[in-house]
């Protein structure tokens, strides 16, 4: 039984995890240190120890039979609805959002975890509704994924909230959930953020008045743009479904609905994000705008991985952390920090690791002999692949700034004991593979 499990277990990706941790470790502890030498926190030593409690949580639950979850998932679920709504009433008020609990320095974030209780969920949902009608999964699927995605919207905390649709994303394509269905979420959720920036970006970026985006901040031509897309789609659909027109009706209706919906999107979003929190998703375009405000960590950040070169300027050595250039270093921004004191090869490292990561992941999707195991696979996949591209985006310049995490490298217990308990549930999933269901 011994030689059993030792043979299941899954060694590159434990490795690659045992890697990457250490090396979060090491540049949470480079952020700590002052230009005179001088340790500031204690956050490395935190991390060390939500490291370990992580691998306790790893093996127990690559050990733990995940199919077992399925029946219970459901009070996961309902349990994490009721702990997001007492964070949002009764939760600490940290950067502005209501989404930590705990006592004393101990704090949780509940909407990290949530990410877990939610694949759980939505994976048992989607195994059991196989057979069921397409549009009918989806519309419930939606369903899944709003309820608590709105929750920790009116925290408010938009990054973990936007966690969730590449997790529903993965999960219902690997459903076989109809592409078009898939691409209306996406393309819904894409257009409602450009049209509750767009005007804050004509005041702050463009700095002139445009005439298509003036009717964006104008309540009544925005109620008649909304009423005109709304008829359209309607009429539409009743032309193509009652009066046999050609198909085309049907993508005239699926693409007015979807500005329709975009557009109410768009102000609700707008009601509750603040200003200055949509000016920090459009700033990435120009950070010069407002270099001392908004725009400086992306500036003191890309300035950071800049000096970095080829191969850093050495660990403990880099400028922009120890001078305290850097805002909230150890947790969004630790990448800066890594390549200026590793430089490219650091980075290049971190990406292969990541690389290890995601193919062992596929792998383990590909060879799952379940439906439950492929749906909960593929919805930690959404969620490492998004917080991975958005953060190191985000440090480059090239993506906005969300307050998202690097899993596994940035500081943050909640954040930590959440991937690894996914790793630990991937390992379950593999370790399994070859079990008859």
């Amino acid at each position: 039984m011994k030689n059993k499990v030792l043979s299941r277990f899954d060694y590159i990706l434990l490795l690659a995890i045992a890697i990457l941790i250490t090396m979060g470790v090491m540049f949470i502890y480079s952020s700590s240190i002052n230009s005179e030498g001088v340790s500031l926190t204690n956050e490395w030593k935190k991390q060390i120890i939500w490291a370990g409690i992580g691998l306790v949580i790893l093996v127990v639950a690559a050990i733990y039979d995940y199919r077992r979850l399925e029946n219970i998932s459901m009070w996961f679920y309902i349990g994490l609805v009721v702990i997001l709504i007492y964070t949002r009433i009764f939760g600490r008020l940290v950067n502005g959002a209501r989404s930590w609990i705990g006592i004393g320095e101990f704090g949780i974030q509940p909407s990290e975890f949530g990410k877990i209780f939610f694949i759980l969920y939505l994976a048992r949902y989607l195994d059991e509704s196989r057979n069921e009608l397409p549009i009918k999964r989806f519309f419930i699927a939606i369903g899944i994924m709003i309820l608590p995605m709105g929750l920790i919207l009116i925290q408010p905390d938009m990054g973990t909230a936007s966690v969730y649709i590449p997790i529903f994303l993965f999960m219902c394509f690997m459903a076989d959930i109809p592409l078009t269905y898939i691409v209306y979420v996406l393309s819904f959720g894409m257009l409602t953020i450009i049209f509750a920036i767009l005007p804050v970006w004509n005041s702050e970026i463009a700095r002139q008045p445009i005439a298509v985006i003036t009717i964006l901040t104008n309540l009544k031509f925005r109620v008649i743009l909304i009423f005109t897309t709304s008829f359209i789609a309607s009429i539409s659909f009743i032309l193509r479904k009652y009066f046999h027109f050609p198909k085309y009706m049907n993508w005239i209706s699926y693409c007015f609905s979807i500005l329709a919906f975009s557009l109410i999107g768009s102000m609700m979003f707008s009601k509750v994000l603040k200003y200055y929190q949509i000016k920090r998703l459009i700033v990435f375009m120009d950070p010069n705008t407002d270099p001392l405000g908004s725009g400086w960590n992306i500036i003191q950040s890309k300035i950071a991985i800049g000096a970095g070169g080829p191969v850093g300027q050495g660990f403990l050595h880099g400028t922009q952390s120890h001078y305290r250039f850097l805002p909230q270093q150890s947790t969004d921004f630790i990448f800066s920090i890594l390549s200026e004191e590793m430089g490219f090869l650091g980075g290049c490292l971190v990406f292969f690791l990541y690389l290890a990561i995601f193919i062992r992941i596929l792998m383990i999707i590909r060879q799952c002999p379940n439906h439950y195991g492929t749906y909960i696979a593929s919805g930690i996949f959404g969620m490492i692949t998004f917080h991975f591209f958005i953060n190191v985006g985000m440090v480059m310049g090239i993506m906005p700034i969300t307050g998202i995490p690097l899993l596994f490298l940035s500081y943050g217990g909640s954040s930590l004991l959440t991937v690894m308990t996914c790793m630990g549930l991937l390992m379950s999933i593999n370790y399994r593979k070859k079990d008859l269901y």
